[in-house]
Parts: structure tokens; sequence; C-alpha cells
């Protein structure tokens, strides 16, 4: 699924909100305009009253002026009408018969109400004033009205000048936003367009100035790169390591395989077979160890699983014991008497011991003689410890004891076994120390317990 681009998201993200107030804001003018129509045509409709009724006392009701008349013809562009009664309700002008109030007239007050006229909708306003209409003194009824269709229509017509000129000015905005938006991204496509032009091989990190909001961005990237170019670095110091190892072990199988076949004694035909079948075991071991070694260190679908540590402690121990006696080794192990929960996976676990216990085997020296294992918990923590009185590492050496393929002194090992243990214990979260002791080494593997339930 392709996600929408950076410039559209923030487009549509930008523009419905300012769409929403446009049409609050156009909604609020309409009633605006409506209020204001009506205050104008209310307004205006007094000022034909007025004008109406300074002409009837002037004239004694004969005409009106020619001011008046084009005062009613215009007043707000639409049609005013009149009607204009004498002291004792004597029709004096305009039209018969005028819309009547449902409610009393309030004296000496403008008196604005609707009513139909002629099947119409009418704005009417009706005063009362004491005037003097040739020799009779009394109240002069003016009433005048207009059709609530002209207001609507004025009120229409400024609600739909307003709309216009809010959809004007979104249809600026949106094109201000959209180019806006464009132009504010061009740092972002430079560095696209400057990544793009990178080598494979170039990993240095990205120096190019960007906007503040994305230098984040860039900071993760430059650690990224960063990473890739350790793991690299770390791959090819890897295959480098593993060729000068391996390049031995296939030198001595090629050279006791092309001896072979020349040799007519029977004993040393024997024993160049043992060697051959020997160089072969510690290629396949050393290959086996790269392999693991490798696992560890980038394959995350190791399975795990709860399970109880003194199990697989016990079954390797019980493994080794022969091999330990068998060289006149004494051999001990203390298990913790009760269940040590870890999560992890056994196997792993159990090579990590194992490759302990061969590595102790293969450099303890000709003074060891006795190995010591044992299980216990520590707070929140379990622990297996191997000891044995061998030669030791001394503590300068602890880091080169750990390093790939380092061997404090010549043997017979490949010099992945302790590597291979710390990978194991950074895989479970714990850690592998080498304990300070009087005499040979003593190993402590720690493991975080397993929270059961």
């Amino acid at each position: 699924m392709r996600a929408r681009s950076l410039r559209l998201r923030l487009f549509l993200l930008i523009l419905p909100p300012l769409l929403v107030v446009s049409v609050l804001l156009g909604w609020w003018r309409f009633e605006v305009a409506q209020r204001t129509s009506e205050d104008l045509f209310d307004r205006s409709l007094l000022s034909a009253a007025l004008a109406i009724s300074r002409d009837v006392a002037i004239s004694e009701g004969d005409a009106l002026s020619p001011s008046t008349r084009r005062v009613i013809s215009d007043a707000g562009g639409g049609e005013v009408f009149y009607h204009v009664t004498g002291p004792g309700g004597v029709y004096v002008t305009g039209y018969a018969y005028p819309p009547r109030p449902e409610t009393p007239v309030v004296r000496e007050l403008p008196f604005y109400y609707f009513a139909t006229y002629r099947g119409e909708d009418m704005r009417v306003m009706r005063m009362i004033e004491n005037r003097v209409i040739g020799n009779l003194t009394g109240d002069t009824v003016v009433t005048v009205w207009q059709r609530v269709s002209d207001r609507r229509a004025f009120a229409r017509e400024l609600a739909l000048r307003a709309a216009a000129l809010i959809a004007g000015l979104m249809a600026t905005l949106a094109l201000v936003v959209w180019f806006g938006v464009q132009i504010g991204l061009r740092p972002l496509n430079d560095l696209e367009a400057a990544i793009r032009r990178r080598s494979p091989d170039d990993l240095g990190p990205i120096r190019r100035a960007v906007p503040h909001e994305v230098s984040g961005i860039v900071s993760t990237l430059n650690r990224l790169l960063r990473q890739v170019q350790d793991s690299f670095e770390a791959h090819q110091a890897f295959i480098s390591d593993a060729a000068h190892q391996l390049r031995n072990p296939a030198a001595a199988i090629l050279t006791l395989a092309e001896t072979l076949p020349q040799m007519q004694d029977t004993a040393e035909r024997a024993k160049c077979e043992e060697q051959l079948i020997e160089a072969a075991r510690k290629s396949a071991r050393l290959a086996e160890q790269l392999l693991s070694l490798e696992r560890l260190r980038y394959d995350e679908s190791t399975a795990m699983a709860p399970f109880d540590l003194n199990t697989v402690v016990e079954d390797v121990c019980r493994a080794f014991a022969a091999k330990a006696l068998s060289r006149d080794l004494g051999f001990a192990l203390a298990p913790h008497p009760d269940p040590l929960v870890v999560l992890g996976n056994p196997v792993l676990i159990g090579e990590a011991l194992i490759n302990i216990l061969e590595n102790a085997l293969k450099h303890g020296g000709a003074e060891m003689t006795a190995f010591n294992v044992r299980t216990y918990a520590d707070g929140r923590d379990v622990l297996i410890e191997v000891a044995d009185d061998g030669v030791g590492i001394p503590p300068d050496k602890v880091s080169t004891a750990f390093r790939r393929f380092s061997q404090l002194q010549y043997g017979e090992g490949t010099g992945l076994g302790l590597a291979i243990v710390e990978q194991v214990m950074v895989r479970h979260a714990g850690r592998v120390d080498i304990v300070p002791t009087e005499r040979g080494t003593r190993f402590r593997l720690r493991f975080p317990r397993h929270a059961e339930g």
C-alpha cells in the first residue's frame, strides 16, 4: 500500500479546518447580513413614515412632496406602501386597507410587526402622533409596510457577496498552501537527491544542512549508517579471520591426503589416517563454531522458552564427566535444590557451558586436577559457576580471552569457545564474568530469573 505524499498530507491537514472555518464564517455573515438588512429596512420605514407624516401636516393631507415620493419608491430598493388616517380615524391618503396589528399599538413609539397583505408577507411599522390637520387636532396614524421578500433578497445579495469573497480567499489560500508546501519541502527533496547520488560503499554521515524539523531524522539515519558500517567492518574482519583460521586445517588435511597414498608401511599409514581424521575433525569443529558465532550475533529467530537451568547443567555435566574422568580429573556438580527457571534456549546455554568446560580441559595445564560446577540463586538472578584449579587466566588477559581467534598460549583450540559463550549470554540478557581466585579459573554465568505466571 502506497502512502500519500507529504505534500498532499499537509495540504489535506491544513485546508479542511480552514474550509470548516470559512463555512462557519459564511453562516455567521449571512446571519449578520439578515440582521443588518432588517435594521436598515426598519430605519427606512421609519424615515418614510416621518416624511409622510411631515408632508401630511404641511399639505393638510392633500399631497406628498416629490422627495418623499422618492424615499417611498427607492427605500432599500423595494416598494414601500403607506396609509394615513387623521384625527377621528378619518382617511387622509395612501392605500385603502393597511395590515392591522394583532396587539395594541404603543402611542408615540414606532411599532413594528409582521403581517400578510394581498397574500404576501409584509414588514409593517405603525406610528401614532398628535397632529393638526386643517382645523382638526388629534391622533394621526401613519402605517408603512414593505415586502419581506425584498428584505430577504437584499440580505441574500449581501451574503452571496460575502460568500464569493470567502470562496476567492479560500481558492487563493489553497494555491498558496499547495505551492508553499512544495517550496517548504524543497530541502527534503535536495536531501533525497544527495542520498541518491551516493555510491553503495559510501556509508559516511550526512553533513547536509537540513531544517530543524527533520534534523532528528538525519541524526537517526546517520546513526543507522554508522551501525551498518560497523556491522560491515565486523563481517569483513570475521571473513578475514575465518579465512586465516581455516587455511591451516585445510592445508594440513591436503598434505595428509597427498601423503597417505605413498605410504607402504601399515603402521605409518594407520598413524597418518588418524592424523587426517583428527585434522578433519578440528576443521569441522572450527567451521561449526564459526557458524554458531555468526548465528548468535545476527539470527534473532532463536526460540526462547522457560526451563529449569538445573536440568541443562546436569545433562551437560553428565556427558562431560566421562571425558574428565578419562583424564584422571576430579569432577563435582552441586545443583541448587530448587528449580532455577530462566527464559532462554537450552541448546545454546548447554553449548556455552560445554565450551567453558572444554576450554578448561584444553588450556588448564598439566597441574589441573579437578572441576567444580554449581548452580545457585542470587536475588533476582540465577548463576552457574565453573571452577578449575589449572593455570588460570591473568586479570590483564581477560578481555583477550573473549576475543575471537585469540589464545593466551598455543593449544589445540580454535579461539572461539569463549567468544561463543559471551554471545550466548548477550542473547539471554545475561553476562559472563571471570571471578578472581587464588588458583585456576572461575567462570560465573549470570541469568535473569524468569517470573513464572
